[in-house]
């Protein structure tokens, strides 16, 4: 029987050191890099409260400052911008400060996902809770963390979000084994493995950020040791879980994903979605895209120039 207990908080890791972005990183944080005008880990929160999950945990690091600051009243800025009579910045501004409850928790030391997820335990308690990754942006015209609450309340246990990929682009993921269930896009997965050697991947559907965890998982990564990296990987854990009975927080699912997904983990897909973004608003596709045809034009198209 399922655990039909709400999903009501999420946690997103953000104590990574984006060494991929030096030197932009070495002071700001590399979710705090914007997307157009508003930082990457901004759209992250959006979609969790979206979701109906206005309680959101951040797990930082050193450096990571600037991230509390964004979600904070700026009030010296607010009476500026009021001041001028700018009323639409000054809506942008408190914006980010009125979207969720937010709390923060220190990591400490960069062990891994399983670790950072590990230090949400105090504020999350025994309640199932959702995980966003700031690497993996999900368009908001997508309802990908709606859908996959709606399978744990079904199914009970843990979900995981999935894409398919080519088969060469699977070893830099974690990849699934997977059952069909009697719902076209909810599989069981039988197996978890992250980052596997090319032509040893179970499928070619691979984990993206998003999970909807069982409370049990932190029993499970109390004991779980450093895998992939010397890191603690969250993927061990869940496949723990997925040979887990049920009445003991067991079972994993995964929502197959055929959405639209960003990634800003690195510098070629980080302005790949810039640019996408901005070619969807509203305010800038027009002059953009035209001198975006034009640039292409000059260069004499792709690879050239």
């Amino acid at each position: 029987m399922a655990d039909n207990a709400p999903v009501l908080k999420a946690v997103v890791p953000a104590a990574g050191l984006g060494t991929r972005f030096l030197p932009a990183t070495k002071a700001t944080p590399k979710e705090m890099l914007p997307i157009v005008d508003k930082p990457a880990i901004q759209y992250v929160v959006e979609e969790a409260v979206d979701a109906g999950l206005t309680d959101v945990l951040m797990i930082t690091g050193r450096n990571k400052r600037s991230i509390e600051d964004h979600f904070d009243r700026a009030y010296e800025l607010e009476e500026a911008l009021d001041a001028k009579g700018d009323a639409e910045r000054l809506a942008a501004v408190r914006e980010s400060a009125d979207l969720a409850i937010m709390h923060y928790v220190r990591q400490g030391e960069p062990k891994g996902l399983g670790h950072a997820v590990y230090c949400a335990r105090q504020h999350v308690g025994r309640e199932p809770f959702a995980v966003l990754l700031g690497d993996d942006l999900i368009d908001a015209r997508d309802d990908l963390l709606r859908r996959m609450i709606e399978v744990r309340q079904r199914y009970g246990g843990s979900v995981v979000a999935l894409m398919e990929v080519e088969p060469e682009q699977v070893s830099a993921y974690g990849s699934a084994a997977i059952e069909a269930t009697d719902e076209e896009d909810v599989v069981r997965i039988t197996d978890l493995v992250e980052k596997p050697p090319s032509g040893e991947a179970p499928s070619n559907w691979i984990i993206i950020g998003r999970y909807v965890c069982d409370a049990a998982v932190f029993d499970v990564l109390e004991k779980t040791p450093p895998g992939r990296g010397g890191e603690i990987q969250l993927t061990d854990a869940l496949r723990t879980l997925a040979e887990t009975p049920a009445d003991q927080g067991g079972g994993v699912y995964g929502v197959k994903f055929r959405g639209r997904r960003y990634d800003t983990g690195n510098k070629l897909e980080y302005l790949r979605t810039v640019v996408m973004f901005a070619s969807e608003r509203e305010d800038l596709s027009a002059e953009f895209l035209a001198w975006l045809r034009d640039f292409c034009a000059e260069r004499g198209g792709a690879g050239n120039g």
